[in-house]
């Protein structure tokens, strides 16, 4: 479904004239694009790579608490995206994905990268099972670190003479493979911990902890906030390019916990009327975000390079709830949250802009997946989008002609018990169809999201046919990515 007008709905009325009008305008923007070069890699691309943002944490997607204006100015320059899917429910998997356009499943990272701070690990070598007491199976150790020989995005950019920057959240190993280590010249902020210690300068813990601190960003204002630092530093580091083309992954450590915020906007947040999400520190740091987009735009539209770049938004996974009784935020109308199989967990708010190589206001309802940007990205510079390493698909003819993709099945894997109700588990979306599967003794589920986005009915026992269909999908796929299986101890 493709609209003009943005809400929560994602319904607009157009009348005949209206309608007209649109069609008028579309014509003359597919005959100035038509008319230019198919490709061009003398632009810029800018990925701002959100953490933990859930699928409604954003008014164009029905957020009735926070207050995101620039991320709405944003969605309003380009495309928004409905049916978005991070490649996992958790952070360190689907950024090995977007950095290499690979199944985490085939990377062996399927579950979060244990920093050294955590002084445990889950990494360890093909063949090698964790072991609980109480579960019937051994479930497979993980890659613990994003190994040298994937060639990352940021090294696909630097071979067409892209200066590179990484800010933010790494979470993709230890010293030695860091994103100075994966083609990035320049990295602020990016370590193995896949959180802040503290969101306020010098960004240290309330209580000193070895190897708990952000040693790739030196403190430089007592009291100043982590998210603001790092706007300032992608707004500079874009000034000081000084006509050379470039690529940024801003991965902000928001809005991931601790929650915290910035006095003024929690107090702001406090005073505010809630709607199905009440947190006001939660908001203050959603809107924080927000705040800073909107800088890294401005000095863009500023510098007059707003027209020469991509601009990707999304975020790593679904977003957090916690405990229900008191929540973080609220995924409705989706279930669940993040690190489980539902929508609520692997759904995300996406957004791509381009002025003038790709149309404004359209909502469109396409599954697409992290690993869709590398093609995407390589597409535009005329490069082959289809490389028989890379797993995601071009999104260049649906953002730019508007044209359908070929239908395909997307897939997660999360052969892990975790918490107190995670089973080990694959999912496949086929169509409008979903089927969970889990490896355990866990039943089975499969859904329609076509009617059934809320996850409410189970209907594998009607829809047997289906399942069986869809587990055969699995189990070839399996298969195809050298998974690491769970097995019977």
């Amino acid at each position: 479904m493709e609209t003009l007008g943005l809400c929560p709905e994602f319904l607009l009325l157009i009348n005949p004239i209206s309608m007209y009008r649109f069609l008028a305008s579309w014509l003359l923007f597919s005959l100035a694009f038509n008319s230019q070069a198919q490709h061009n890699d003398d632009f810029n691309v800018l990925i701002i790579h959100v953490d933990d943002l859930g699928w409604a944490d954003i008014e164009p997607l029905g957020s009735d608490f926070y207050e995101t204006p620039n991320i709405t100015k944003l969605a309003k320059e380009g495309i928004l995206f409905t049916n978005s899917y991070a490649a996992a429910a958790i952070c360190s998997p689907t950024r090995a994905a977007l950095l290499t356009g690979k199944y985490p499943a085939r990377l062996g990272i399927t579950d979060w990268i244990r920093a050294k701070f955590n002084q445990n690990s889950t990494s360890g070598l093909p063949g090698e099972y964790e072991v609980f007491e109480n579960k019937p199976l051994k479930t497979p150790k993980i890659q613990g670190f994003l190994p040298l020989e994937e060639i990352t995005i940021a090294e696909r950019m630097k071979a067409h003479g892209y200066g590179t920057l990484h800010v933010g959240k790494w979470h993709l190993g230890e010293e030695g493979f860091y994103p100075e280590d994966q083609g990035f010249d320049v990295n602020i902020g990016g370590n193995d911990l896949g959180q802040p210690p503290s969101y306020f300068d010098p960004y240290l813990p309330a209580k000193p902890r070895e190897f708990y601190e952000i040693t790739t960003l030196k403190p430089r204002k007592e009291g100043e906030f982590l998210t603001d630092r790092e706007g300032d530093e992608v707004v500079n580091y874009i000034q000081n390019q000084k006509g050379k083309k470039f690529f940024v992954h801003w991965a902000p450590y928001a809005v991931h916990t601790p929650i915290m915020g910035k006095p003024d906007l929690v107090e702001k947040y406090e005073q505010k009327e809630p709607g199905n999400q009440r947190n006001p520190v939660y908001a203050a740091l959603v809107e924080s975000v927000d705040q800073n987009v909107g800088k890294v735009l401005s000095e863009l539209e500023r510098m007059g390079l707003r027209e020469n770049t991509l601009v990707i938004f999304t975020s790593d996974n679904g977003g957090l709830i916690g405990n229900y009784d008191n929540p973080i935020t609220n995924n409705y109308p989706l279930k669940s949250q993040k690190g489980y199989p539902y929508e609520g967990g692997i759904r995300i708010p996406t957004i791509v802009s381009w002025p003038g190589k790709i149309p404004q206001g359209f909502v469109d309802e396409t599954p697409i997946i992290t690993m869709d940007w590398i093609p995407t990205i390589l597409d535009f510079m005329g490069e082959d989008p289809t490389l028989p390493e890379l797993e995601g698909v071009s999104l260049k003819p649906l953002l730019t002609e508007r044209k359908d993709l070929a239908e395909r099945d997307l897939f997660w894997y999360f052969p892990h018990y975790r918490l107190s109700d995670i089973s080990p588990y694959v999912i496949v979306r086929s169509g409008g169809y979903k089927l969970i599967h889990y490896f355990d003794d866990t039943q089975d589920e499969l859904y329609n999201l076509d009617y059934d986005m809320e996850e409410k009915v189970n209907v594998i026992s009607t829809r047997g046919a289906i399942a069986e269909q869809l587990q055969q999908k699995i189990d070839q796929w399996l298969v195809y990515s050298n998974a690491r299986l769970p097995i019977e101890k």
